[in-house]
């Protein structure tokens, strides 16, 4: 894929008889991150399957950044906006996840009118919560790498600039 090339921008989600079209993380591996299973306006809930794959020991307990990862997608995806990132997160594991589990993330996103964004992020298995965080998000005029090439070639430009005088 060259770089300039833009990535399909949507993923439709179905949900209680209406197409909702996710426009961010359609690239995501859904079997580390998480499957989107409910999207609506400010809201997104994601099912974590937890596999051996994603264990630490033998006794099949879940690393912790599959849970914060699932979490921080149900988050992106309850914003929905293709540009936006993830600048904070304050994050409390209530409970150990293990293989086998199913985790149920839902994300309620804050201050709908404002770049900048708050979602308040639960994961319970059973009803039992084992997770709960608040992520900080902004959308971004742009895509972030694009932005970061702007400014390096920006920086760099002003250093050829000073260089030659």
């Amino acid at each position: 894929m060259d770089a300039n090339e833009e990535i399909n921008p949507v993923e439709s989600i179905i949900t209680d008889d209406e197409t909702i079209n996710l426009k961010t993380h359609i690239k995501i591996k859904k079997y580390l991150s998480g499957d989107v299973v409910s999207l609506k306006d400010n809201y997104a809930q994601v099912k974590l399957s937890c596999t051996k794959e994603m264990a630490v020991d033998e006794m099949g307990l879940i690393h912790g950044g599959f849970t914060f990862g699932a979490a921080d997608f149900a988050a992106m995806a309850a914003v929905n906006d293709p540009y936006v990132v993830l600048v904070g997160a304050l994050s409390k594991f209530l409970a150990p996840v293990k293989v086998g589990d199913t985790v149920i993330f839902e994300a309620y996103a804050k201050f709908e009118d404002a770049r900048k964004r708050e979602v308040d992020v639960i994961g319970s298995i059973n009803d039992i919560k084992v997770f709960e965080g608040r992520f900080d998000a902004v959308i971004l005029p742009e895509h972030v790498l694009k932005l970061k090439l702007k400014k390096v070639r920006k920086t760099q430009d002003q250093k050829d600039q000073k260089d030659h005088k």
